[in-house]
């Protein structure tokens, strides 16, 4: 009898631990199984909170871009007026230094750019004198391709252009203006100072009798 009771009890408490080891292994299931769900539910959170983010910047964009767009955009019941370009006639071009003289510095600056367009190689000649204009007053175009930058002095004979002048346009010609070379034209003269500096940096003088042989068909300064 005391050997089929201890059979029994190996066998009850071997079924007990089969059990437990049954619910061990279904509890780590449903662990797994509830971490996976968790997870998911986090990444969908994740996603729909990148979409809405997302959707909201697309739609203050797109709301700010299509306003700027309905202010700029021309109204179709008020057509743009189309405006005639007319030229404007050109003042007669001065054929010597008192002609150059009678005109007020703008018209001196127009005229020069004027005689630049006489040259053949000369793509185009716009005046650029103003208050800021970097002591650039003509800017001339090469069909070359090299850009000249003009410096115009109308003075009276009496009154020398200064080093101060070539100076202040050998630090801008390049740097500023992005040209390859520059000159300056003045009716009057230039001082000592001025020329040797000039000379050193390689920007182009033009006195007045310089000037006077250029309007007569003489090379102009940079050929």
């Amino acid at each position: 009898m005391a050997t089929a009771i201890r059979r029994t009890r190996s066998r009850a408490r071997r079924r007990r631990f089969t059990t437990r080891l049954r619910r061990l292994h279904w509890g780590w299931k449903a662990t797994g199984l509830l971490l996976t769900i968790a997870a998911i539910r986090t990444w969908t959170a994740q996603i729909l909170t990148a979409l809405a983010v997302t959707a909201a910047l697309g739609l203050t964009a797109g709301a700010v871009y299509g306003r700027q767009y309905l202010q700029n955009r021309p109204h179709r019941s008020r057509p743009a007026r189309r405006v005639r370009w007319i030229p404007r006639p050109r003042a007669a071009q001065p054929t010597d230094l008192a002609g150059y003289l009678a005109l007020d510095p703008t018209a001196f600056e127009q005229a020069i750019a004027d005689l630049a367009l006489r040259d053949p190689e000369v793509y185009s000649a716009v005046r650029q004198g103003g208050a800021n204009d970097r002591a650039a007053d003509v800017l001339v175009s090469l069909r070359d391709g090299r850009r000249i930058v003009i410096q115009c002095k109308r003075y009276q004979p009496r009154k020398a252009v200064d080093a101060d002048t070539v100076y202040s346009l050998n630090g801008t010609y390049a740097a500023w203006h992005h040209a390859n070379a520059a000159t300056i034209v003045t009716t009057s003269r230039f001082t000592q100072s001025a020329r040797a500096f000039a000379d050193g940096v390689g920007i182009r003088l033009v006195d007045g009798p310089g000037l006077a042989r250029w309007t007569h068909g003489g090379t102009p300064p940079w050929a």
